[in-house]
């Protein structure tokens, strides 16, 4: 795989989820992305920027390594890795706010579950082998970890092991099983990472844009612009109960003294029980719209 030395490259994830969600991330940023024939790499038509499309289990290697200078991955491949390489150069920029799921143990809907403490002697199959032993060896348990690389959740039906650790969205798969989650071993969601190797100055203003760019839509996911008005008696109450915001925007309303017209950024979802405490407050004509795009 050649690696144009002038561009910064981007790990992602080349199929699935994760894939479609990081690339739906940077086009929110601006890159427009070539939809070429090469299933290797993609180029960004308006930025210095290659996607390089890998196994997400090889991204945390590409970024320690300084092939790739960002990479998109989900924080508990990252940590799996982490454990088995803890000099690895990277550092976790951000959550990027998709892929949540979790890494669970699943234990037979039959069985009779009462802690973490009836694993002792027992097998559990996982694709997560190091962080199911940090789990055990936190908590003292003496477990036999059986590492698999795919169907995790056929290894009780199959006499493999009697327990399964596995990532869980939905907990359909394990349902389907006849499994239940039983213990959380990590949370997990879709993280930014970043080389610790260094930069030539040109790069690191490139990368210093790309982030700019990144923090601005992952600022604008929850956030919005809330307008309203109110009394200049309620402004107090209402500027507490705004959610996530900083100081808001007062502005005296034209012909109607005493009272003003608010505006205010808020970095927090708003819920319609929000909007029923600010017009409990006094607030009027409130309005709560989306924001496109947001420079921190």
């Amino acid at each position: 795989m050649f690696v144009d030395s002038q561009r910064l490259h981007i790990a992602v994830q080349k199929s699935g989820r994760l894939a479609d969600y990081s690339r739906g991330l940077l086009r929110d940023a601006g890159l427009k992305i070539q939809n070429g024939k090469n299933a290797l790499t993609a180029r960004v038509d308006n930025f210095p920027i290659d996607l390089m499309f890998v196994r997400d289990d090889d991204i945390p290697t590409f970024v320690a390594d300084g092939v790739c200078e960002f990479g998109m991955v989900g924080l508990n491949v990252l940590e799996e890795f982490a454990l088995d390489q803890p000099e690895a150069r990277f550092d976790v920029v951000a959550p990027l706010g998709f892929g949540r799921c979790a890494l669970r143990i699943a234990a037979p809907e039959a069985f009779a579950y009462s802690g973490p403490e009836v694993l002792a002697g027992e097998r559990i199959a996982t694709s997560y082998p190091r962080l199911l032993k940090r789990f055990l060896d936190d908590r003292g348990i003496d477990a036999t970890v059986v590492k698999m690389t795919g169907a995790v959740e056929l290894a009780p039906r199959l006499g493999i092991a009697r327990f399964v650790c596995d990532l869980v969205s939905t907990g359909a798969t394990l349902e389907a099983n006849g499994l239940v989650p039983v213990e959380t071993v990590m949370e997990s969601e879709a993280v930014l990472v970043r080389t610790r190797r260094a930069l030539n100055p040109e790069k690191q203003e490139l990368s210093e844009n790309l982030l700019r760019r990144i923090e601005g839509v992952l600022a604008t996911q929850e956030s919005k612009y809330i307008m309203l008005n109110a009394p200049e008696a309620a402004l107090g109450q209402i500027s507490a109960i705004l959610p996530g915001a900083e100081a808001p925007t007062i502005i005296p309303l034209a012909g109607t003294p005493g009272h003003f017209a608010v505006h205010a950024v808020c970095k927090e979802s708003v819920f319609w029980e929000t909007l029923q405490k600010l017009k409990a407050a006094g607030a009027s004509a409130i309005l709560v719209m989306p924001i496109e795009k947001m420079m921190m």
